[in-house]
């Protein structure tokens, strides 16, 4: 909810410098565009404005609305919580000690939840207004009657010839308008005021018949349904307003453009006069879904300065006014990033299994109920599970739970394999030298009141040994390394002791897997040294089947589990297996927990024996 709402607000800015550049385009470019261009250009407004509410891919409504009390603010609240093992628990997974900060449920906030729904009760309202306008409209339809005048039918057939349109669309008359409108996006008809058919030179008419025959021609009405749509997303939006208001300017102008094409230089002034004379008698049409020949005051002096400068376009300038539109495109196309909120789906990991070889496993009887496991009376949600396994030799996925394998949630203290690899990278610690004195604060964890090195620290999950590690290394130099080995969504927020663990960081299962098969084969280029001693930390257990490296994560909330990680690879002679599992649930999906589950798994399919209770690290 806030990360969309914080989005969302921050693309609205980019929006209002996007409209002031698009109406700078237009002023600097002046006559270089035609009036059809012109009216064009705006559509690529249109559709930048559609950017912040449409992810790149499928949209996931469930997902989107997620946010909504499922995406809490996980920000340190300064205390800690001491994970206390399960008693079915090994010996050996309860030496895998995951400490963890706690954190509190903030997010929705009250500011950015009122926020949200200020926006969707300004969008009811305008729809609201829209669908009395609408009804207002139909009434107005089923008042009208087919046109039954002979010469008006011989006038509109000759406009229909003059503009070379095959399909003759029905005319009605009615005595509830001021002023002629085409209205109808699949079945559109025109409609013209009694007033008018009773008292108006012929030659007036025929201008107005050709005019709404124009807006069918190009598809009026469905641009303004967009136009009507963009209006109700955006109500909020002072430049969104004003830029929709030159885009109906535009496309009369435009419309009276294309009307003048059709008629010979001397009956220019004859068309304007026609504007002029029912200036008095026509206004703004009330109907959202109409367009007509009417406008308000400024628009009819618009295009009447319009009407007595034109001059047909030659190829040359048809040519220029495209180019011209082009370079404007390119300028604003630059906009997209900015305002894609979903852009990359940042809230999922872009994995085609098409263009891997992929088993889908079902460990629904494994993960929702442990019961057959040694990790006993544990429930957890299948829906919110997920279990990755990838075999070296035979180049082999085998996914449990795709869609949410693929989804990116906080590392917890997964990251700190990473964290230490930087500091290693760095040269802030080196494999010979790793110890960062204790700074004498009472930790409630007997492991952390101590001075540590990067093994025991590892083992023991020491928050502020790698909180110094990365506060010694900066921000800006950690985003640059998250960028260089491409670590999920890459971001860091502004908090350099909590964005692994509050959300702002986040990465899916897959890339869990795929970061440890580059960081198993130094694909990073890094010091071989350094990437052999992060691995000698990451050692839990040797047996005959191979080693198994691991690192486990927990997420706490409000004093509960609700995330557990269990990330590694099985060293075998032969082959190497790299495995990440997540569980999620309301009160005891711990790191351990999900360690237990994992070797369950791994030992089920002969990869390594479980750990033995007897077994230390």
């Amino acid at each position: 909810m806030a990360q969309f709402m914080i989005r969302f607000l921050i693309s609205s800015l980019f929006i209002s410098v996007m409209t002031l550049l698009l109406l700078a385009a237009r002023r600097l470019c002046g006559r270089c565009l035609t009036s059809r261009m012109r009216y064009r250009l705006w559509f690529l407004f249109l559709g930048l404005l559609a950017v912040p509410l449409l992810p790149a891919g499928s949209v996931n409504i469930r997902h989107m609305f997620s946010w909504i009390g499922q995406q809490p603010d996980t920000s340190d609240s300064g205390q800690l919580q001491t994970f206390r093992p399960a008693p079915h628990q090994t010996d050996t997974l309860a030496r895998m000690n995951d400490f963890g900060t706690a954190v509190s449920e903030r997010t929705p906030s009250f500011i950015w939840l009122a926020l949200f729904f200020l926006w969707i009760a300004g969008i009811v309202c305008m729809t609201v207004y829209t669908a009395i306008s609408a009804l207002r409209f139909y009434t107005v339809k089923k008042s009208a009657l087919p046109l039954q005048n002979a010469a008006i039918s011989r006038l509109y057939r000759d406009c229909l010839s003059q503009t070379r349109l095959k399909k003759s669309i029905p005319i009605y008359s009615t005595a509830f308008l001021k002023s002629p409108v085409i209205a109808g996006v699949f079945r559109p008809c025109i409609y013209i005021p009694i007033h008018i058919i009773s008292g108006c030179d012929p030659k007036d008419l025929r201008y107005m018949l050709l005019h709404e025959l124009q807006h069918y021609r190009h598809k009026d009405s469905l641009a303004g349904v967009f136009m009507n749509l963009a209006g109700i997303l955006y109500w909020f939006h002072p430049f969104v307003w004003y830029a929709l208001k030159e885009m109906k300017n535009d496309r009369e102008t435009a419309c009276d453009s294309s009307v003048l094409d059709l008629l010979e230089s001397g009956s220019y002034v004859d068309y304007g006069n026609s504007l002029i004379r029912f200036a008095e008698k026509v206004s703004l049409s009330r109907f959202p879904f109409a367009t007509g020949m009417a406008g308000s005051m400024t628009q009819m002096q618009y295009r009447i300065l319009n009407i007595a400068g034109y001059r047909k376009p030659s190829a040359g300038r048809r040519l220029l006014s495209l180019t011209a539109c082009i370079l404007t495109a390119l300028v604003l196309a630059g906009f997209v990033p900015l305002l894609a909120t979903e852009s990359s789906d940042q809230t999922h990991y872009d994995f085609d299994a098409r263009r891997h070889r992929v088993i889908s496993l079902d460990l629904s009887d494994v993960l929702e109920t442990s019961s057959g496991s040694s990790a006993p009376g544990h429930t957890h949600d299948p829906g919110r599970s997920c279990f990755v396994l990838y075999d070296t030799s035979s180049d082999t996925w085998q996914i449990y739970n795709e869609e949410y394998a693929t989804m990116r949630i906080s590392p917890c203290s997964t990251y700190k394999i990473y964290s230490a690899l930087y500091a290693l990278e760095a040269g802030i610690i080196t494999p010979e030298q790793s110890l960062i004195p204790w700074n004498g604060q009472s930790y409630p964890y007997g492991q952390w009141n101590a001075d540590q090195t990067l093994a025991p620290a590892m083992h023991n999950s020491v928050t502020w040994y790698f909180q110094t590690l990365d506060a010694r290394a900066g921000l800006p130099a950690i985003r640059e390394f998250l960028e260089d080995i491409n670590y999920g969504n890459m971001q860091t927020g502004s908090s350099v002791s909590t964005y692994w663990a509050d959300g702002t960081l986040a990465i899916s299962a897959v890339e869990q897997v795929e970061l440890l098969r580059r960081f198993y084969n130094n694909e990073f280029e890094f010091q071989p040294e350094h990437i052999e001693t992060v691995k000698d930390s990451l050692r839990l257990h040797t047996t005959a089947n191979g080693t198994v490296y691991g690192k486990t994560g927990t997420g706490i909330l409000n004093g509960t589990h609700h995330t557990g990680w269990f990330t590694g690879f099985v060293e075998q002679k032969d082959n190497v297996w790299f495995f990440a599992l997540n569980i999620q649930n309301t009160t005891d999906a711990a790191g351990a927990v999900a360690a237990e589950l994992t070797l369950d798994i791994l030992s089920d399919r002969g990869i390594c024996r479980h750990m033995d209770k007897r077994t230390k690290i």
